[in-house]
């Protein structure tokens, strides 16, 4: 959804604002009141739409983080070749473009995050997606290189800040290098074959 139509929906706009606050303040510092203040709304009309942090923060991880579950639904419906894993990585990419405010949320309120019930849901996500990359029988190092694939587009998205340069090109520099390490990690003579290896080898 554009910020545009996000800020025509209330609901939305206390998310957005929240989640500023919350990246600039901190998530424990910032008070429902400061929310409803930058908004220029009462208490009360924020209560309306929600009880308490918590409740906005769940609200947002439910809607920036619904791409991720489209995507693990994809994903399990696909062979696990290596084109797929591939495919996983770059649409990954995607959704953590239009969720960066929340990822950068996270990254910076880690041990608020910790306690919230959103922590052991985004655990859960990231081991779903670690799954889908690697093998069942992986080696330990093939296992390494699919979960570094991935905590390496998060960190990058962050560090990556610090350095010069257009933020797209950046963010396809990262992708390069996770697409780069789940290849590695699944080598050739321990890919499943493709579904249509058998028609192929037939006579």
């Amino acid at each position: 959804m554009s910020t545009q139509a996000r800020r025509g929906n209330t609901r939305q706009r206390i998310q957005d604002v929240a989640l500023e606050l919350f990246s600039e303040h901190g998530y424990d510092k910032t008070s429902l009141r400061e929310i409803a203040e930058k908004l220029e709304v009462t208490k009360a009309a924020l209560y309306y739409h929600f009880k308490t942090k918590e409740d906005i923060v769940i609200s947002l991880f439910q809607d920036l983080g619904r791409p991720i579950d489209e995507l693990i639904a994809w994903a399990e419906e696909q062979p696990r070749t290596l084109e797929t894993k591939q495919e996983l990585i770059r649409r990954y990419s995607e959704s953590l473009r239009s969720g960066e405010p929340l990822f950068r949320f996270m990254q910076e309120n880690q041990a608020a995050v910790r306690d919230l019930s959103i922590g052991e849901t985004f655990k859960s996500r990231m081991l779903t997606l670690f799954g889908l990359l690697k093998e069942p029988e992986s080696e330990l190092t093939d296992q390494v290189r699919c979960i570094t694939a991935l905590s390496s587009m998060h960190a990058g998205m962050f560090a990556m800040q610090h350095v010069e340069g257009d933020p797209e090109e950046k963010r396809k520099a990262i992708l390069e290098v996770a697409t780069e390490l789940v290849t590695a990690a699944n080598p050739p003579h321990r890919r499943p074959a493709r579904p249509d290896s058998a028609q192929t080898a037939s006579p």
